[in-house]
């Protein structure tokens, strides 16, 4: 067994040691300050109090709108004037121009961005991405606005069959309910 897990399970079976009995418990505490001094001077209420205690504060919070909603290019120019909005290459801004300044374009061709890819294959790379980018975002708008139809539809329909459960469960089948009144849609 371990020595530092058996020290603390001896430390923690031990006994505590004994109060300590003496006759420093009899007599009175020597103190270096008075405590009835103290007592004296929390009751002294003729002693200035902290200023201010009693004023109100006088300050105001005001909001103003500049009156139109912002876009978010504008927003980001608002929190930071120097930010530069963009794609951020592979590895990081740092890693990318640490790349560009050891290796040199015409004495290392293969370790450019996109050195691996011949011509057609970034064209390849280019259409698939113009592709996903205006037909994937359509049908995917298409998708959930189905979606949101449906769910709505769906809302409504239990809505107007709480509805019904309620002005049925009413004394003369809800009739003076304005809610009742109104036909189901």
């Amino acid at each position: 067994m371990p020595l530092i897990p058996l020290l603390l399970a001896a430390l923690l079976a031990a006994h505590p040691p004994p109060a300590q009995t003496s006759a420093s418990q009899d007599r009175p505490l020597d103190l270096p300050v008075s405590l009835d001094r103290i007592r004296e001077g929390l009751e002294d209420n003729s002693l200035p109090r902290l200023r201010g205690l009693d004023e109100t504060p006088n300050f105001s919070v005001a909001i103003q709108d500049s009156g139109h909603a912002f876009t978010l290019d504008e927003l980001i120019k608002s929190l930071a004037p120097g930010f530069k909005a963009g794609p951020v290459p592979a590895g990081g801004v740092y890693a990318y121009e640490l790349n560009r300044v050891t290796n040199n374009s015409v004495s290392h061709p293969l370790t450019q961005p996109y050195a691996a890819f011949n011509e057609p294959e970034l064209l390849t790379v280019l259409a698939e991405n113009l592709a996903g980018y205006y037909l994937a975002g359509k049908a995917a708008n298409a998708i959930t606005s189905a979606e949101r139809a449906r769910a709505e539809a769906r809302a409504s329909a239990e809505v107007q069959r709480a509805v019904a459960e309620y002005c049925a469960a009413q004394p003369d089948a809800g009739r003076g309910i304005a809610i009742c009144l109104t036909p189901a849609r």
